[in-house]
């Protein structure tokens, strides 16, 4: 179970930009979240992978703490996929940082041989995003955090990056959080749906088709 407590952000001496956040996510449920531009969505991403440390409260997976070093169980997607790799390694050094992945998994994702010898630069957007989220998926991983990783891709590669999270995380029973302006993804993709606005987390919508 991933949990928060009373969770609650703030940059230094300023105005919480989140506050008293309380949410749970069971492994094998898809939970999303909305909200404005500025809100603190990728904020709260941050937070629950442990790429950005709580001002009050906290982040649990099965009643402990988010571990501070090695491979966390809780992994954040970022909307721009060159910000999350070296650009001086290849492709091939970029995955085995986290894993080796089979290959039926790569074919999975669409990500061919060749690129593993190329540098970020030489990917599209869409094909390093496909490299991201495989990267993400290592073996201790227990939840995925996708903060708008297919706003900047082209309709097919969205849906087959989808259908490949979705079969995935199926199959080994991963918890997922869809964070998203397109209300229609997350009517498709999650179980319940919050919006955030104002430092705080409301739920819109429950039992909606499970992914």
């Amino acid at each position: 179970m991933l949990e928060t407590h009373q969770l609650s952000f703030h940059f230094a001496a300023g105005t919480p930009l989140l506050a008293d956040i309380s949410l749970r996510l069971a492994p094998g449920e898809w939970l999303g979240i909305s909200g404005d531009s500025g809100s603190g969505k990728s904020t709260l991403g941050k937070l629950l992978s442990g790429q950005l440390t709580p001002s009050q409260g906290s982040v649990q997976v099965d009643g402990s703490p988010l571990p501070t070093r090695g491979l966390r169980p809780v992994q954040w997607l970022p909307q721009s996929p060159e910000l999350a790799v070296n650009p001086r390694w290849r492709v091939g050094k970029i995955l085995r940082e986290a894993w080796t992945p089979p290959d039926t998994l790569m074919a999975a994702f669409g990500i061919e041989d060749e690129w593993l010898k190329r540098f970020p630069s030489a990917l599209s957007g869409g094909e390093l995003q496909r490299v991201c989220v495989l990267r993400a998926l290592a073996p201790g991983v227990r939840y995925v955090v996708a903060d708008e990783i297919s706003t900047m891709l082209d309709p097919i590669t969205q849906l087959s990056l989808w259908q490949a999270l979705k079969a995935h995380a199926e199959h080994h029973q991963l918890g997922v959080i869809v964070i998203s302006h397109d209300t229609a993804l997350l009517n498709r993709l999650c179980h319940q749906q919050w919006h955030l606005a104002g430092g705080s987390l409301r739920i819109s919508s429950t039992a909606l088709k499970a992914p």
